[in-house]
């Protein structure tokens, strides 16, 4: 959909995150909650010294006032947003938190806004991943790369993105035998992006990742020249996107919350039990 929120209707999701230097994140919580509250708006927002991350939605107009507190913020005025449709409002309630990362890897030392990986546009992305010099790599996890993903990524099969770092060490000059080049991509761009960072501090030099992630792909490459296979998990109500960020296909388990197929039964905990 259009990023023009003055042109925009109905419920209107909004993706984003920033990686900068907060010195007291603590301090912006509550003028940031409150903005969103007296903007009607839902969803969740991280804040951490390394930055901002969240997905929030509403009305245009509510979510242009948010952005507009948002870029005010220090590091924040060129923040990218990704935006696309909702039926209906994918949350609940309005969470501001403040966390030690704002997307968890675990490596302290990983700042992304000293150095990370070179950005790739999505119109650029399919010549690059087709190179047979480029290592792809999905950096999202397992329950995620299930339901979707670019021909011929490497699946880390991790179950959380803690677990990314230990398994490129565990398997990392298998991984880079014959490769010149490594891509990353992952929903919204955040994980990539702290990919990229995480690889440039082992020494890998020559690293990309997809700009505005798979969202932004699938927004922007007709499908008949995609070379994305299934959906997009997405963590909210909608549960997946395809092609053009249209509605997908899959439901989320109440209990373990993995996505599956309409129609069909969790993978891992089976039918849902009926009323009796």
């Amino acid at each position: 959909m259009t990023a023009d929120l003055h042109t925009a209707s109905g419920i209107i999701v909004a993706a984003l995150y920033q990686f900068t230097r907060f010195d007291d994140p603590e301090a912006l919580r509550a003028p940031l909650l409150a903005a969103c509250d007296l903007a009607e708006i839902k969803g969740t927002l991280l804040l951490a010294r390394e930055g901002i991350n969240g997905t929030i939605a509403g009305a245009p107009e509510g979510l242009e006032a948010v952005l507009v507190h948002i870029r005010a913020l220090p590091g924040c005025e060129s923040l990218d947003v990704k935006f696309s449709d909702a039926p209906e409002m994918p949350f609940g309630r309005m969470k501001v938190r403040v966390k030690r990362e704002i997307v968890t890897m675990g490596e302290p030392d990983i700042d992304p806004t000293l150095v990370a990986g070179t950005y790739v546009d999505p119109h650029d992305w399919n010549a690059l991943i087709a190179d047979p010099d480029t290592l792809v790599i999905d950096t999202r996890n397992d329950y995620e790369v299930a339901i979707g993903s670019f021909a011929g990524a490497v699946d880390p099969a991790t179950p959380s993105f803690r677990d990314f770092p230990a398994w490129f060490r565990d398997n990392r000059e298998e991984l880079l035998a014959g490769k010149k080049k490594v891509a990353m991509f992952c929903t919204g761009g955040i994980r990539c992006e702290k990919s990229t960072s995480f690889l440039r501090s082992e020494g890998v030099e020559e690293v990309y990742h997809l700009k505005g992630g798979i969202l932004k792909y699938l927004e922007q490459v007709p499908q008949d020249q995609s070379l994305w296979q299934g959906e997009c998990f997405v963590f909210d109500e909608r549960v997946s996107l395809g092609h053009g960020l249209a509605q997908g296909t899959h439901s989320r388990c109440q209990p373990c919350g993995r996505p599956f197929p309409l129609g069909e039964a969790c993978p891992v905990c089976g039918p849902a039990p009926t009323a009796t």
